[in-house]
């Protein structure tokens, strides 16, 4: 017991000492170095992004055609024309840690912002699915009025007998409309309008086919860059985020509906985009 209690001596005499030897200023820094270690690690309240995969929409995914079309005759392409999508980790069960929000915000290729401007504060992650997923059905769908009120319009074969499914994987959100209503319409063109080129585009379109604006497409640009793309399809409505940041190789081209777009990917195939308008800032 005697050796015991010296130890226990011991110990708080070095505690003492060392206690003495340092100032309140150290031990609050001490403290504060401690907190600060202990945030990193926890969740943050912020959202971060970063380019995410890529979906050629003339093309598979789990071994069926993202485009399915029945009723009328289809046909290929050589080309590929590509949705973007963005990965994001801070939503609905996808926590983000402190430390790699502040990671984050130091790399060029992520974004990082408030939660609440992305999802509703309290939103499960089964409701944060289950609105990601509505609003890719919405976007299909969409799309696919648009793409065959097109087809109709110019009197393309099998436009009025046509069915279309859309098929994708863990692939959410509203911002692939206008590349699937493109893929709809070159599937029923004898003519490859990709002209065997990689074209990458985003927006959001309506039945009436009007391409809006969408999210995160300073990413999607990179993600179009990284694969292999040389043209991307902005909507006019964010301009504003392209001026200055379309990658090195990679040609924007400002589109507003459906018609714009079409003309676009038959410009680009043919060889003739030199004229295409670019992305400019508004003024």
């Amino acid at each position: 017991m005697a050796v015991a209690h010296r130890g226990h001596l011991g110990i708080r005499q070095r505690f003492t000492s060392y206690c003495s030897r340092h100032s309140l200023w150290y031990f609050a820094g001490l403290i504060c170095a401690v907190l600060c270690f202990l945030v990193l690690l926890l969740p943050s309240p912020y959202v971060i992004e970063t380019p995410g995969p890529t979906q050629d929409v003339l093309g598979e995914a789990g071994g069926k055609q993202v485009i399915a079309i029945t009723g009328a005759t289809t046909h290929k392409s050589r080309g590929k024309l590509l949705l973007l999508t963005v990965n994001a980790q801070g939503v609905p069960g996808s926590p983000a840690l402190g430390i790699q929000t502040l990671i984050a915000w130091i790399d060029p290729q992520q974004q990082v912002m408030p939660s609440e401007a992305v999802f509703p504060v309290g939103q499960s992650s089964e409701e944060y699915e289950k609105t990601a997923t509505k609003q890719m059905t919405g976007s299909q769908d969409s799309a696919t009025t648009a793409a065959l009120a097109f087809a109709r319009k110019h009197r393309i074969t099998g436009a009025t007998s046509a069915k279309v499914e859309m098929h994708v994987d863990d692939i959410g959100g509203p911002s692939a409309g206008m590349m699937y209503a493109l893929g709809v319409i070159n599937k029923l063109t004898p003519q490859d309008e990709t002209g065997g080129k990689t074209i990458a585009g985003t927006g959001t379109i309506d039945a009436k086919g009007e391409v809006g604006k969408i999210g995160g497409i300073q990413l999607k640009m990179l993600g179009a860059k990284r694969d292999g793309a040389t043209y991307f399809l902005a909507p006019a409505g964010n301009c504003d985020e392209v001026v200055g940041h379309v990658p090195s190789g990679l040609r924007d081209v400002k589109v507003s509906t459906l018609d714009e777009a079409y003309r676009a990917l038959v410009a680009i195939g043919q060889g003739k985009a030199e004229s295409l308008p670019h992305c400019t800032a508004k003024q």
